[in-house]
């Protein structure tokens, strides 16, 4: 990961201009680099990924025009032949120096094509103004508010506006900014038309563009690892990339001491694609350390994001501070591709559907968000298979009716493409189990007592109804956000709302975002 930062210069001072932007310095550890181009500031703090020598150092800058991008640009190799055809030379072997070669050929339209993983910020020379874009999902964080000025400041975190912006909002994913608005380039949730195929095609596609997807993110010149919980999702992106490599993969998994559920199945998985596997365990006293680090690393107070990230923080954490991996591939993505438990309660295909785009519209609020918080904070990258881009318009252009658990097992799409020796039968039938849930149960249990004695009752009822957005609803999620007010103070307007499953449909007006509340939970949790 990296970090990128846009200001014009009088819109406030440099140095909180600078102040801000050291916020996430642990983004971009290697160089960190301020520029002015005409009216405008931007910065970048770079973590090597692609082109490890200074020459890949940002701002890029053609011709009047620069660039500072936080992202991959997959097959960045064969468009950059192209360019050079074209009578362009590149100073790097960076993907990112692709961007404004290509933008002096198709301007904006280019975003659209862009086969990537991006949130940058190019300055056009003869508009003076700055360009903002970010992916389709979301993958790369950007962030915007207004100066008193008028105009826009730009940042990859929201930490990085707090004190300089009176209202931070995350830019949209799949838009750029241009000309004062914000123009959609892709709707990737959107389904136009639904494929209509035989269960033996769309397996086959499945499971192509998947392999596909993880093959395209194992180009790094940084060392690679994997974060491998035995559930199927990270599994299957392990035994793909093991398959790919032909050589033992890092894998990395989590678990608490008193009842580390996946711990198991990662060991199982590893035995079996032969990777070279390393366990961390937690206690209660490391988790409860950590709420309030995580809290504020994310910028969120939703309950299932906050819990879902402590175990993948402290796994990171340990990553980086004993290894040498700069990469991380994880299994976000999939749950909004085929569904979580709850969307066995879904009442028809239309419903499954419109919770799908809902869910793949919000992944940038949620998994997405965790995935990249947890993962950059400790200096690393995270790259996402299942939100590869043609991946995702395929798998949402499935009728809806063959994604639904219509077979008594959830996935069962996912499952039968990748029938055979990828896995062993019963990780690849296993039960899903969320993560905040399959570190162990206690992990979430001790929060929640935790927060039961932070509070009475009355202090309770009085402190959550001083929230009108977003209120409270449990002691644990008010504990949340007291967190996040100390940190983001007003901006809770971030976050749309707090993950839960759609309370509209029958077996799913609960009031805890955990499977574990579910009728259908079964054998997910041992």
């Amino acid at each position: 990961m990296c970090s990128i930062m846009g200001m014009k210069k009088t819109a406030a001072d440099r140095r909180d201009f600078d102040a801000g932007f050291a916020s996430t310095l642990s983004r971009g550890p290697d160089m960190s680099r301020v520029r002015e181009f005409g009216s405008w500031l931007l910065g970048f703090h770079r973590l090597a990924i692609m082109g490890l020598d200074e020459s890949g150092m940002q701002p890029f800058s053609l011709h009047g025009n620069a660039v500072v991008c936080n992202g991959e640009i997959y097959g960045f190799r064969a468009v950059r032949e192209r360019l050079c055809a074209a009578g362009y030379a590149f100073q790097s072997d960076s993907d990112c120096e692709v961007l404004l070669p290509l933008y002096e050929q198709y301007g904006c339209d280019m975003f659209a094509d862009l086969d990537a993983e991006f949130a940058l910020l190019l300055y056009d020379k003869e508009k003076d103004d700055v360009i903002a874009a970010r992916d389709p999902i979301g993958i790369r964080p950007l962030f915007y508010g207004e100066m008193p000025d008028g105009s826009l400041v730009f940042a990859s975190e929201a930490k990085n506006l707090v004190g300089l912006a009176k209202v931070i909002l995350p830019f949209p994913p799949g838009h750029y900014y241009a000309n004062g608005k914000f123009t959609c380039f892709c709707d990737i949730a959107r389904r136009e038309v639904a494929h209509v195929a035989d269960m033996e095609t769309v397996r086959k596609n499945i499971h192509d563009k998947l392999v596909a997807g993880v093959e395209k993110r194992l180009d790094a010149d940084a060392p690679l690892g994997f974060l491998l919980s035995g559930g199927l999702d990270s599994s299957l992106v392990c035994a793909i990339a093991a398959k790919i490599l032909k050589k033992p993969i890092r894998t990395f998994a989590i678990g608490m001491s008193e009842d580390a559920i996946d711990l198991k199945y990662a060991n199982e998985v590893a035995d079996y694609i032969h990777s070279d596997h390393r366990e961390v365990i937690i206690d209660r006293e490391t988790v409860l350390a950590s709420v309030a680090p995580v809290v504020e690393m994310l910028g969120t107070y939703d309950i299932t994001t906050i819990r879902a990230s402590i175990g993948m923080y402290l796994l990171c954490k340990a990553i980086h501070e004993t290894t040498d991996v700069r990469v991380l591939l994880t299994g976000e993505v999939s749950d909004e591709l085929f569904g979580y438990k709850y969307t066995d309660f879904a009442p028809d295909a239309a419903a499954f559907q419109a919770e799908a785009e809902k869910r793949v519209r919000e992944l940038y609020m949620y998994d997405v968000l965790r995935a990249d918080r947890c993962i950059s904070v400790n200096s690393m990258e995270a790259r996402v298979p299942f939100g590869d881009l043609d991946f995702v318009r395929y798998v949402m252009r499935i009728p809806a009716g063959m994604k639904m658990n219509t077979y008594n097992k959830g996935k069962y799409l996912l499952r039968r493409a990748f029938e055979g020796d990828y896995l062993p039968h019963d990780i690849l039938y296993r039960e899903k189990a969320a993560f905040s849930d399959a570190v162990g149960h206690s992990m979430v249990n001790c929060i929640k007592a935790y927060a039961e004695t932070l509070y009475t009752d009355e202090q309770y009822e009085q402190k959550r109804q001083a929230y009108s957005f977003a209120q409270p609803f449990t002691k644990e999620s008010l504990y949340y956000r007291e967190l996040f007010e100390q940190y983001y103070p007003g901006q809770a307007q971030m976050v749309k709302d707090f993950w839960m499953p759609n309370k509209a449909w029958e077996g799913c007006n609960v009031n805890d975002p955990s499977a574990r509340v579910l009728a259908n939970y079964g054998a997910s949790g041992v």
